[in-house]
């Protein structure tokens, strides 16, 4: 359209100059000619309209745009006054919308210090979704969606999300969180071959975990031990349960249950063979055997309880929970980076815990 529009311009200039030695009595004559071959094309077209491609129509609608409406419709022309005038104003548009085009469209690309970090989170840890990367950069103050992450690992070759299962409430509303606490017991088997029971707790308000000990033989008296010790640490922590989750694990004692019910906490079952009820441990199960059990060898009781500790530190102090919005159980997020100096200069140090089995991560002092 641009080469027509162009060639039709300049035609027409030497059109004009054609026209610069001719009197007023001859260009009189020649646009009652030009009228009259009109009259005579509109005759033979017998209604039909006449087809102006892209650039006769921008010529025309520029050429006649300054003229009165009055006058346009004295005009002898092969189309009306007002489709000339909208023409010119769609030329308008377009040539605005040209303009206003942006050189280069979508968000400004990534911090490089940032697509940087996310590649090795992504490197170092091949178990970690796009959601925990997310959580991770949170807890280190770096703010940036979710979707970025899924993007810069896509580009980059990485899965975003691996073998993730998402978790799922399926029996208690989100309001009575602050009341819940769910226990559990699982398993696990030492080098020696020996099994071992681990009993833990989670408050459902804040993801926090009390691993409350680990034994080969899980009696009455030592399950009965283990809760009057935590319902005293929740006393002196001022944290008011009110209902307890359990399963209906046969090693669960009647002396439990009365020991429960003696701090006003009434215990919850769930269903028979519907783990859903108590998804919220069963989910942090799966977190412990997936981060640590699953990449640890347990040599005896001692170097479980060891273990143990140490995750149950690194899940409390430092892993973010989608549950709560990326926070930590016993720290908020941090308040996000807004210097782009900062951002740009970016330099995070790892910690290992367990010999490397888990890494936080820290800006350097």
């Amino acid at each position: 359209m641009l080469l027509r529009l162009v060639y039709l311009g300049m035609t027409n200039a030497f059109a004009m100059l054609r026209l610069l030695p001719m009197s007023d009595r001859e260009k009189d004559v020649e646009i009652l000619a030009l009228r009259h071959q009109i009259a005579v094309l509109e005759r033979h077209l017998d209604g039909q309209r006449v087809r102006f491609d892209a650039g006769d129509r921008a010529f025309l609608a520029s050429l006649l745009h300054g003229l009165p409406r009055g006058v346009l419709r004295r005009m002898r022309l092969l189309v009306r006054p007002d489709t000339v005038l909208r023409r010119h104003r769609d030329l308008i548009v377009r040539r605005h919308a040209a303009r206003s085009r942006p050189k280069r469209g979508g968000r400004p690309r990534t911090v490089r210090s940032i697509r940087v970090l996310v590649l090795r989170l992504a490197r170092e840890n091949p178990n970690w979704g796009y959601r925990r990367v997310h959580g991770e950069l949170l807890v280190l103050g770096v703010k940036v969606a979710a979707s970025t992450i899924w993007e810069i690992l896509k580009e980059a070759g990485i899965e975003p999300a691996p073998q993730r299962a998402s978790s799922t409430w399926a029996g208690f509303l989100r309001s009575q969180a602050d009341a819940l606490l769910a226990w559990d017991f699982f398993e696990t088997v030492t080098l020696s071959g020996a099994r071992l029971y681990v009993f833990a707790a989670i408050e459902h308000a804040n993801r926090r975990i009390h691993v409350l000990g680990a034994t080969a033989h899980p009696t009455a008296s030592w399950v009965a031990q283990a809760a009057r010790n935590l319902v005293m640490d929740l006393e002196d922590a001022g944290c008011r349960v009110r209902y307890l989750i359990r399963d209906r694990d046969g090693k669960f004692p009647e002396l439990f249950d009365t020991v429960l019910n003696d701090a006003g906490i009434q215990v919850v079952l769930s269903g028979v063979r519907m783990p859903r009820m108590n998804s919220i441990m069963e989910r942090w199960v799966q977190s412990c055997r997936g981060e640590l059990l699953d990449r640890t060898l347990i040599w005896n009781q001692r170097h479980l309880l060891h273990a143990l500790r140490a995750f149950e530190q690194f899940h409390n102090s430092h892993r973010p929970h989608q549950g709560i919005a990326n926070a930590r159980p016993l720290y908020p997020l941090p308040t996000p980076i807004t210097d782009p100096d900062e951002i740009a200069r970016l330099d995070i140090r790892r910690r290992d815990r367990l010999g490397g089995t888990l890494h936080e991560y820290h800006h350097a002092a």
